[in-house]
């Protein structure tokens, strides 16, 4: 059984533009300083249902949301990876002209292969490092971490960092 922690229906801070957010619940991680460490139980929140992925989609469908973020707790941790693929596939198949970003503590390295990849266009990597967090960073807490433009990374080879002027 899956699990959520919240959705946000109109979201500016997770990615550019208007767009949904949905947070998983659970993360092995346990960041020092993490902003969600609410969502770190795997028991907690509520039960992601069918009906509620129906319901974020729905949310999705509003003309000026611009994309979907999913965010955690860990969505790609092994406990969330086949919600967050299944909600991932559903959106692109929905909405492929809408933008989908992910937040993982993994590095791209360590999940690259994840069927995931294939719907993903931009991921913010890395675990959040208290010592390395700078308010001033644009979609992630500490300077470790990357934007990374999944759809130039694997077309590539190699990692290609975002860059603001896409979306």
């Amino acid at each position: 059984m899956h699990r959520y922690n919240k959705i946000r229906k109109m979201d500016i801070s997770n990615g550019p533009g208007v767009r949904v957010s949905i947070f998983l619940q659970g993360c092995a991680f346990h960041c020092k300083g993490c902003f969600n460490a609410e969502t770190w139980d795997f028991k907690g929140g509520e039960e992601l249902t069918d009906k509620v992925i129906d319901h974020l989609m729905e949310l999705c469908s509003k003309d000026w949301i611009v994309g979907l973020s999913i965010l955690g707790g860990e969505p790609l941790h092994p406990n969330n990876i086949e919600a967050s693929t299944k909600i991932a596939k559903k959106f692109k198949e929905l909405y492929p002209e809408k933008n989908l970003w992910v937040w993982t503590g993994f590095s791209f390295d360590d999940v690259k292969e994840n069927e995931i990849m294939k719907y993903i266009d931009v991921l913010v990597d890395g675990q959040f490092k208290i010592e390395l967090s700078d308010p001033t960073l644009r979609w992630k807490g500490s300077s470790n971490q990357r934007v990374i433009d999944i759809k130039k990374t694997l077309k590539n080879n190699k990692i290609v960092l975002y860059e603001d002027t896409k979306y």
